[in-house]
């Protein structure tokens, strides 16, 4: 029995692994499953044994993906007593960190939401309840820090966009700034690294954090 239920499980986590690099390099419309069953060294009857149609695969990729993202949200603010300036800095890095794991997903998010706006209710559904969640504690603290002195007081939101546009930018336009500075983009790793830690230093000084 467990071996049957491990086979379930590794021949799913194939497929879906498959799924999300035809996804994410060709977007929904251009995705075929029968490409997707060849990558992940399945039938054709089988995928859909497992996933029925292409749109629920889909919808399993998506909200995966935005179900990791909002528990990296929730754990840079809520699981620890950092003070606000660590979890400050904490967040900005996970939510990098999860960019440079998953490069892709910032133009295919934009993508799918611009050409089929009716998926926004799937590409935020996972996000909205964390938001809310994330946005009440995190404006919380920074009163509390601007009330003792420590820091300035500005909105959560503001500050919350400023770190998904600062982080998301950069993944949407490394093709144009490496074609635009070319040999002065230098290493890609070597750029990403300092541009982590400019990010890092941008939102900490918009609290007046040195």
């Amino acid at each position: 029995m467990q071996t049957t239920d491990r086979h379930t499980e590794d021949t799913e986590t194939k497929i879906l692994k498959a799924a999300e690099r035809e996804f994410l390099e060709r977007g929904y419309g251009g995705a075929r499953t029968t490409s997707i069953a060849e990558a992940a060294g399945v039938t054709h009857a089988m995928l859909h044994y497992y996933f029925r149609t292409k749109d629920k695969l889909f919808e399993r990729i998506v909200t995966e993906k935005m179900g990791l993202l909002s528990k990296i949200m929730l754990s840079a603010i809520e699981e620890n007593d950092l003070p606000l300036p660590d979890k400050i800095r904490q967040g900005v890095e996970r939510h990098f960190d999860f960019l440079m794991a998953n490069p892709d997903l910032p133009r295919f998010i934009v993508n799918e939401i611009y050409s089929r706006p009716e998926r926004i209710k799937l590409m935020t559904g996972e996000l909205q309840p964390t938001a809310t969640r994330v946005l009440h504690n995190l404006q919380t603290e920074i009163d509390r820090c601007a009330a003792q002195g420590l820091c300035r007081r500005v909105d959560a939101r503001m500050l919350l966009v400023d770190i998904v546009s600062l982080n998301v930018f950069l993944f949407i336009a490394t093709p144009i700034l490496q074609g635009a500075l070319g040999g002065l983009f230098g290493s890609r790793e070597e750029f990403f690294r300092m541009r982590r830690e400019e990010n890092v230093r941008t939102i900490l000084t918009k609290l007046g954090i040195e």
